[in-house]
């Protein structure tokens, strides 16, 4: 699941009449890495979520193997977002991407993936810590245990990047709610989980970040 119904506030003029998904870094939209990410992951089935901008993220993808779950009229979150996306998902355990995330090394999801066959999360999440977080606004998100359970409040960063057991988004209130209201749930009964990105990542959310990203894949802006 790549989230890409979002308004890109944060990107300015840069998003009046572009989704944040299809500006590019080191000449390729965001969403065509995180698609490559997934791909070259082993992902058998990508959907795409679209609410801003809708038509042009869904013109981007025609032609493709790619499902589109639609938010329409409101944008649903991140939680309600993947709970809508379920029947086009077609499995209880995904991976889900953020586009505006830039990973330098290894495949962000294969780390997951090696990861969550040794644990019993229900949500098992990528993180970095601060020394090798690029374009971060703040501060930590997350305390990993010994027993690689996750608290609120240390220094590590969720990367945008997960798998996730979507069941329970079922019995969760209201249509439009964050990921964050689940994972409050899944830390307090122990079954959430993380894991140490061990490459470089960027924060692409500012025009600045995008300038940075740019740099990061060794094409600067405006080549």
């Amino acid at each position: 699941m790549i989230f890409a119904a979002g308004f890109g506030t944060r990107m300015g003029a840069l998003t009046a009449q572009c989704p944040k998904p299809l500006l590019e870094a080191g000449g390729i939209t965001l969403l065509d890495r995180a698609i490559a990410t997934g791909l070259e992951a082993g992902v058998l089935r990508t959907v795409v979520n679209t609410h801003y901008l809708s038509e042009q993220v869904e013109a981007a993808v025609a032609g493709r193997d790619i499902a589109i779950s639609r938010e329409t009229p409101d944008i649903l979150d991140t939680g309600g977002g993947l709970r809508n996306a379920a029947d086009a998902l077609g499995c209880q355990f995904v991976y889900t991407l953020n586009p505006d995330a830039l990973h330098i090394g290894p495949n962000p999801l294969s780390v997951l993936r090696h990861a969550w066959r040794k644990s019993d999360a229900s949500a098992l999440l990528l993180l970095v810590p601060p020394d090798r977080a690029e374009m971060r606004s703040g501060g930590g998100d997350f305390a990993l245990g010994p027993d690689g359970k996750l608290t609120r409040g240390g220094a590590l960063i969720y990367t945008g990047a997960q798998i996730i057991d979507t069941g329970g988004l079922r019995d969760m209130p209201g249509s439009a709610f964050s990921l964050n209201a689940y994972w409050d749930r899944l830390a307090e009964e122990g079954r959430l989980h993380g894991v140490v990105y061990p490459g470089r990542w960027c924060d692409v959310g500012t025009p600045e970040a995008l300038t940075r990203a740019n740099a990061m894949t060794g094409k600067p802006s405006g080549d």
